[in-house]
Formats: structure tokens, sequence, C-alpha cells
């Protein structure tokens, strides 16, 4: 079995950062019993593998929508079909793969707390094993893109608490299927989501404080009191966070270098770069790389 380095076409995938995920995940009392610390979406993707010999820090779900694959928890095996999913509990030695002629396209998030060690064992003891089944519901798919967008707008205190309240509707949906009815709420469209939006559609510029207030035809100084006042963090620490959780994606799924990774994401000096994506993530460029991209990690 060839292991795939490079990613799958049309794969997404976050990781938060170590200091966001300390300060407020398991700093927050709202949600540091359940919270999201990875999500991701791969399609077909062939040749995906991972194999945890000392398992994992957190518990891991893993949604199969189409193609077959396989995993291995402790000393049970599991086939996955379209329908299935699986989830791991933290800490259990495991393996899992898509199957090289049919690959399955997944859906999957990495989480941790006391609450969801318990909603790992709900699973177990409902279904007998660590393997379960859905039926289809585009409400599932909606709810898991709606957490994935939420995280794209970036890591203040309310949006990773209301994304994380979020989140346990959707390990919910799985638990008890028949009572599942997800409604959408609506799109708030307000000054702040505005301005994040414009960082995510130019996140390749060097954009000042300045740029991003002028966007929202308001002062520098009243646009950067009210974007801390509602996220916790100046805009430009705002908008760096979501060059580097860009830079993730491409330290994972592609093979570009990390100056060029730098350019893409609007920073000219690689140095800069490799120094604010170490303060943010806990990890240098090249060690967050092989950390993603090794199998045995």
């Amino acid at each position: 079995m060839t292991f795939k380095k490079d990613g799958f076409d049309g794969q997404r995938a976050i990781v938060l950062p170590k200091s966001i995920v300390n300060k407020y995940c398991q700093g927050n009392s709202l949600i540091n019993r359940a919270f999201i610390t990875d999500i991701g979406y791969y399609p077909r993707a062939k040749f995906h593998l991972r194999k945890r010999l000392h398992g994992a820090q957190q518990n891991i779900l893993i949604y199969c929508i189409e193609g077959t694959g396989s995993v291995n928890i402790g000393s049970v095996s599991y086939n996955i079909n379209p329908g299935d999913y699986f989830v791991i509990p933290r800490g259990a030695i495991h393996a899992y793969k898509a199957e090289e002629e049919n690959p399955w396209t997944i859906f999957w998030c990495h989480f941790k707390g006391e609450q969801s060690d318990e909603m790992v064992k709900r699973v177990y003891e409902k279904c007998g094993s660590y393997k379960g089944s859905v039926g289809f519901l585009q409400e599932r798919i909606d709810l898991f893109n709606q957490l994935y967008a939420n995280l794209e707008q970036g890591y203040s205190y309310d949006n990773l608490t209301y994304n994380n309240l979020l989140f346990l509707n959707f390990l919910s949906s799985f638990i008890f299927q028949e009572k599942f009815k997800q409604v959408l709420p609506e799109k708030n469209d307000d000054l702040i989501e505005k301005s994040i939006f414009f960082m995510q559609k130019n996140i390749e510029k060097g954009l000042s404080l300045a740029d991003l207030a002028s966007h929202l035809n308001c002062s520098a100084s009243h646009f950067s009191a009210l974007f801390k006042k509602n996220t916790g963090f100046p805009p430009i620490e705002y908008f760096n966070q979501l060059k580097i959780q860009k830079a993730c994606q491409y330290l994972q799924f592609t093979k570009l270098r990390v100056r060029e990774i730098a350019f893409q994401i609007g920073i000219d000096d690689q140095y800069y770069f490799t120094r604010l994506f170490t303060k943010t993530m806990g990890y240098s460029p090249k060690e967050y790389r092989d950390m993603r991209t090794n199998p045995g990690s």
C-alpha cells in the first residue's frame, strides 16, 4: 500500500493551534468537556492510510459516504461501507485505510473532553462495537459544513464556544439518528462577519488595518475596537491566524516550499512567516508538514 502524501483533490482540513485549544477550549468551562481539535473532508481518498501504534491524544470520528475502507481498533477489524461511521477512543491502538480500488470519501474530526469520551462509550454501548451506520441526510452534511465554515472564520472565544456547542448536535446525529433533525440558522450578516469574509477572500494580500477598516467605511480605531470586542483579537492578529490556517493546508496537501507558501498568503519574508507559524501552531512549518504527512504520526 502506497501512502498518499499530497492530499486528495477537493480535500479540506483544519488543525487548531495548541495555544488556541489550551486557552479557548480546555480553558472554557462551556465547552471543555467536548471540543474539536481537528476537522476535515477527504473525497475519493485513494491510498489514504493512518496507523497509530500509541493511539491518538483525541477521540476520532470518521463518517464514510462513498467508497469503502477498513479499520482496526485494538484487535478488532471492521469493513467500512457507505453510510458507516466509526469512532476511535483516545489512546486506542488503531489503523485505518481506504480500499485502493474503491477509495472512501470521508468526513472526519478529532475531539477531546470528558463528555466526548462518554459519547464514544455511548456509541459502543448502542452499536455493540465502535462501528455504526446511519441513513444519509443532507442536514448532517450541512451541519458538518457549518462547523468547518465557522472554524474558517477564525478562533474567537464566541466563535469557538458556539461552534463546539453546535458540534454536540453533530455527534448526537450519529448516536441518536432517529431523533436528528437539523435546521441551519440564517447567516448573520454583520460588520464583523463582513470583515472576516473580506480577510478570507484576500488571504494572499498583505492588508493593513487601514485597508480592513476602509472596506467597511469606518475609521481604523473604531474598527479595531469593535473587532476586538467581538472576537477577542486585534484585526491583524486575527487575519494572521487565518493566513496560518491556510498555510497549514498548503503544508499538508501540496509540495510547495515554505517560501512559496509564505508568498501564497501574502508574506514576503520567509523567516517572518516561519516565526509567525511557529508562534501560532507550536511547531515549525517543517515539523508540521512532517507530522501531518507521516503515516505513523
